[in-house]
């Protein structure tokens, strides 16, 4: 199973998705439409917290990814991406949490790990 996580700056949402991804076993990506070029240290500190280390993560954009994708799913962005290949698509409509305190920012981090868990149960 080949999932990209999508969002507009892949710095929060996306990063946490493809980390929760790969917790979960699977080959999971992720990227933005327009990358910021950072991992915003909120999402680090975020998922230290759950024990996954996102300093390793960089920030990427769509012409950084290869191949064909069963799942793409989008953060709730608006974005489409329809230049990536994919089996299916899913927009998960997950509030940006860039801006907001740490317990409201932790809320939405733990409401990805929830839609990503229950993707990897079923395995798609």
């Amino acid at each position: 199973m080949k999932i990209i996580f999508l969002c507009i700056e892949n710095s929060n949402r996306s990063q946490m998705a493809e980390a929760y991804g790969r917790m979960a076993g699977l080959e999971a990506y992720s990227a933005g439409s327009r990358p910021s070029g950072i991992v915003n240290p909120k999402a680090i500190e975020s998922m230290r917290e759950v024990g996954y280390d996102l300093t390793a993560h960089r920030s990427k954009g769509l012409n950084d990814l290869r191949g064909e994708f069963d799942l793409v799913v989008t953060m709730g962005c608006g974005d489409e991406c329809p230049a990536l290949t994919a089996t299916r698509r899913e927009d998960w409509q997950i509030p940006d949490p860039k801006n907001l305190p740490p317990d409201e920012f932790r809320k939405v981090r733990d409401l990805i790990a929830s839609k990503v868990r229950s993707l990897a149960a079923t395995r798609c």
